[in-house]
């Protein structure tokens, strides 16, 4: 019973995982903000992130999106920690392909004799991929800032005004809330098949995973189905209108942005 417990509890919180981004982004002190000039302040910081190449601002931006995440957005640390380790995970992945190369013969400043071949790496890939890690992480991390502090309905409201063609703004708001809708139902098919022992063994487990993966399947359909209905007897047209709450931009606002990238380029130019 302890053990039913305790695994419901883990995946309860990892079902529930996605919920908490659009949680915290209405919770977040910067949500008062003007989303347009959040949304381009992102961007423009991304791209200077990735144009600037250099592994100290890389860390910068890493460390100080995750304070401001932390102490503004107020999000837990352990939930930061699960956001991040899905693209740190991908990113491993492609790192260890940069590192790693493949020989007949023993090459490389390291080398490892396996298979009738080499498995080498060399200093040069090994700092490739931690410039490439640290970059992408960076980005990653400007990007988990401004979906931490802005709900997904102000970020479709500036594609809007960027005219970004209204089926795909569409298309965007009804995937992004049909996640939660499947998510929830594969959490409580998951409960039950762990209720009914479907996981304890690997081949029940596989077993129960193809079972989920089918009837998930036939119930989105039929969600789907139950959600347009829904959307046409509320007088759905082909359009939906959003809502936007005016936010002006403060001047202290522009100079924080206007600091914060400042000291980046500052950065840059004392480590190279």
């Amino acid at each position: 019973m302890n053990l039913y417990k305790s695994n419901h509890h883990r995946h309860k919180h990892s079902s529930y995982g996605i919920k908490s981004i659009d949680f915290y982004a209405c919770q977040s002190s910067l949500k008062f903000w003007n989303s347009s000039y959040k949304v381009l302040s992102a961007c423009f910081i991304l791209i200077l992130c990735i144009l600037l190449d250099c592994v100290w601002v890389s860390i910068a931006v890493i460390v100080t999106t995750g304070l401001v995440n932390l102490l503004v957005n107020k999000v837990s640390a352990g939930d930061y920690i699960d956001f991040l380790k899905i693209p740190i995970a991908f990113l491993m992945l492609g790192c260890i392909v940069i590192v790693f190369g493949i020989s007949k013969n023993p090459v490389g400043d390291y080398n490892i004799f396996l298979f009738g071949g080499y498995l080498y790496f060399t200093k040069t890939s090994i700092g490739q991929a931690l410039a490439l890690f640290f970059k992408v992480m960076g980005a990653v991390s400007v990007m988990y800032l401004l979906a931490l502090s802005t709900p997904v309905g102000e970020v479709i409201m500036v594609l809007k005004k960027a005219h970004v063609p209204d089926v795909v703004v569409e298309l965007m708001n009804m995937i992004y809330r049909f996640i939660f809708i499947l998510a929830e139902v594969h959490a409580n098919m998951k409960i039950a098949a762990m209720a009914r022992l479907g996981y304890i063994d690997f081949k029940t487990s596989c077993f129960s995973f193809g079972q989920i993966g089918g009837n998930l399947f036939i119930l989105s359909l039929q969600k789907a189905n139950t959600y347009y209905d829904a959307m046409v007897s509320r007088g759905y047209e082909g359009n939906f209108p959003f809502w936007e709450e005016q936010k002006s931009v403060k001047i202290w606002q522009i100079g924080i942005v206007a600091a914060y990238t400042g000291s980046l380029l500052v950065l840059y130019i004392l480590v190279k």
